[in-house]
């Protein structure tokens, strides 16, 4: 994977007040760390970094160029998203050196078209490897092209770029093929279904009624002590 150059500036705002204020300037609080060095808290400019990572993924190798001199690699190690608004709250990066190995996870995708009438369990999205920091791929692959019910692919199975090692258990499962229900199957377990729907309304209705019945009573008592105000 090719590396991204991106600039950063030194950060020197901490807690949650200064990492409001960065993400307002459009930028992202990030932490560098690694090495045994002392950790250095940057702000990287949250469309660039937004950009890299769509385009190469969470594994996207970045050279840091920081304002105060400061040139290095790194990696994401850990990235905290806001999940309403799609943005990025906070960045872990870890240092690395060319030719350093590194341990990350990687996305495995699914190729290929499994046998007919089956349904594919995706068990595990990614996988464990080891690879050159600045040759971490961004994604793998695993074929279940003709996979018959019953089928399993595991990380063993998984064809691994040249210089990237398996690091996961060779047998843990990444895909199952199962077979897929009949029309009969669907059809037997309709009633089930229906049954389970019915007693779920039937718990909203009884928790409707009950809500009403809290509104009505003060209320009740409101008018009660109006009729009193007025009789006196």
């Amino acid at each position: 994977m090719s590396e991204v150059k991106i600039s950063a500036e030194p950060r020197t705002e901490f807690g949650k007040g200064g990492a409001r204020r960065t993400r307002r300037a459009g930028k992202v609080p990030a932490v560098l760390y690694g090495h045994g060095e002392k950790p250095k808290h940057i702000a990287l400019p949250a469309r660039e970094f937004a950009a890299a990572i769509r385009k190469g993924g969470a594994n996207q190798l970045f050279a840091i160029e920081v304002s105060d001199g400061t040139q290095v690699l790194a990696l994401p190690k850990a990235i905290q998203r806001d999940p309403i608004k799609d943005t990025f709250e906070h960045v872990d990066l870890l240092l690395v050196r060319r030719g350093e190995k590194v341990t990350v996870e990687v996305p495995v995708e699914l190729t290929g078209e499994a046998a007919k009438d089956t349904l594919i369990v995706h068990d595990h999205d990614t996988l464990s490897v080891t690879a050159d920091a600045t040759r971490v791929p961004d994604h793998l692959e695993a074929s279940i092209e003709g996979a018959e019910a019953g089928a399993q692919v595991t990380a063993g199975d998984v064809k691994l770029p040249a210089g990237v090692e398996l690091a996961a258990d060779p047998e843990l499962p990444v895909a199952t093929v199962t077979a897929a229900p009949t029309a009969e199957q669907l059809e037997a377990t309709l009633p089930e279904v229906e049954e389970a729907t019915e007693e779920a309304e039937a718990e909203v209705g009884e928790v409707t009624e009950s809500s009403e019945g809290a509104d009505t009573a003060p209320a009740a008592e409101g008018e009660e002590n109006a009729e009193a105000r007025t009789e006196a």
